[in-house]
């Protein structure tokens, strides 16, 4: 995996993981809950699921255990199996950004490297549309931001591949 901050206003993550292509996008998509990690959370609560609508005008969104709901990303582009875009609608304050003018977006990109394997690149772009503070976005390249959510990813691809 490597993890590059190609642009200032950008950060990048990839990962190969062995599984075709369809079944890369089908465990991002429709196991996003075990993509995501519990502890990134924005309500006062446990989370107790993380749900992605497979569809384009979708949204993303964290069910508390106390059934409190909060939606943290839109989905802005759905094109099985070759691409995810997602607002990502959480201010530099770690609150939420009601004004998608001030959102940045994510991109993860599903691509074939044979067979059973495929690459999975994800960037982060425009977070200077959050104003002041985005540069603190930039970290999320690091260790406990993206690369953590492909790893987690790769684990659930893992299991799937295995009939878990």
């Amino acid at each position: 995996m490597s993890s590059t901050s190609q642009a200032a206003t950008s950060v990048q993550a990839d990962i190969v993981v062995d599984v075709p292509v369809e079944q890369a996008f089908r465990v991002f998509t429709e196991r996003f809950d075990e993509v995501k990690p519990r502890e990134h959370n924005l309500l006062a609560v446990p989370i107790e699921r993380t749900v992605l609508e497979p569809k384009a005008g979708g949204t993303v969104y964290d069910v508390g255990s106390d059934g409190s709901r909060c939606t943290w990303a839109r989905v802005l582009a759905y094109e099985p199996s070759n691409r995810l875009v997602l607002s990502w609608d959480i201010s530099p304050r770690w609150q939420l950004e009601p004004d998608p003018g001030h959102t940045s977006e994510v991109e993860i990109r599903f691509t074939a490297e044979g067979a059973d394997r495929t690459r999975v690149a994800l960037e982060h772009r425009h977070l200077d549309r959050h104003g002041g503070g985005w540069e603190s976005f930039t970290n999320l390249g690091s260790g406990s931001g993206w690369p953590l959510y492909l790893e987690r990813f790769r684990a659930a691809a893992q299991r799937d591949a295995a009939g878990a």
